[in-house]
């Protein structure tokens, strides 16, 4: 549909708002682009997703660890219950944070949105290492002056889903792309974990993935739509979905004097 509004001028950057939302730019639609449709394309967003991308995951369980000494996860019907757990609280929140930072909001405005959606000091570490690590592998694979900028920043780590979707944004990704790394990330994690705490089949967990994925894109929807809207509200549109067990287990895990994973 034809409009009165003027096309940007192509190379045109601005900087974002005071209250952590981006001006109008030339890419700002270009990233809501389909999932894998972005310039950096679904091979990028297969390597950002990679289990074996070397961000550090791989020691972490996501809580699986404490649940499991609990006897919450004791088998793959109940690692899929506490999956599905995991994505709708703190994976959705997580997905959201990393599709604003890929959209282009102001990253410390987001690094602070995501202190204060994460009440757990133990987490609030752990996303700050987890964003430290993945900081450097993002600036070996996709270098870029707004991570470059991020990591002077904050040298101490900033969250670990704002790093991810900053990541994206410099593959080239969209935020749905960002979105699904962060909600995948949020059931991967504890699922690869249950393997070694439980010897679980890895062909049940597995399968515990395939049957969260029609979820995975729920999340995801709502994920890229709040950060839709966060272009224009700020940061405060962002999900902000709380899961307290998950909290109270971070913290006793951190307190174990021997333990399998870092939480």
């Amino acid at each position: 549909m034809p409009t009165n509004e003027t096309p940007p001028t192509p190379g045109d950057a601005r900087a974002p708002a005071a209250d952590g939302r981006p001006a109008d730019g030339p890419d700002r639609a270009r990233q809501w682009s389909p999932v894998g449709g972005a310039p950096g394309g679904v091979g990028a967003l297969l390597v950002l997703a990679d289990g074996r991308f070397p961000a550090g995951g791989h020691a972490h369980s996501g809580g699986a660890e404490a649940a499991v000494a609990a006897g919450r996860v004791h088998d793959a019907a109940s690692l899929e219950a506490f999956c599905r757990g995991r994505l709708h609280t703190a994976g959705l929140t997580a997905a959201g944070l990393a599709a604003a930072a890929a959209a282009g909001l102001d990253p410390l405005a987001l690094d602070d949105a995501a202190d204060a959606r994460t009440p757990s000091s133990a987490l609030r570490a752990t996303a700050r290492r987890l964003g430290r690590q993945l900081m450097r592998a993002a600036r070996a694979t996709w270098p870029s002056p707004e991570l470059d900028a991020l990591a002077a920043a904050r040298p101490r780590g900033a969250h670990q889903p704002v790093v991810l979707g900053l990541t994206a944004r410099a593959a080239g990704l969209g935020p749905p792309d960002a979105a699904y790394a962060a909600g995948y990330e949020a059931v991967s994690g504890p699922a690869t974990a249950a393997v070694r705490l439980l010897s679980l089949d890895p062909f049940d967990a597995t399968a515990v993935l395939a049957r969260l994925a029609p979820e995975l894109d729920q999340v995801v929807a709502r994920a890229a739509d709040a950060a839709r809207r966060a272009l224009d509200e700020g940061p405060g549109a962002l999900p902000a979905a709380s899961a307290p067990l998950l909290d109270i287990a971070a913290e006793q895990h951190a307190t174990w004097s021997v333990r399998l994973f870092a939480s």
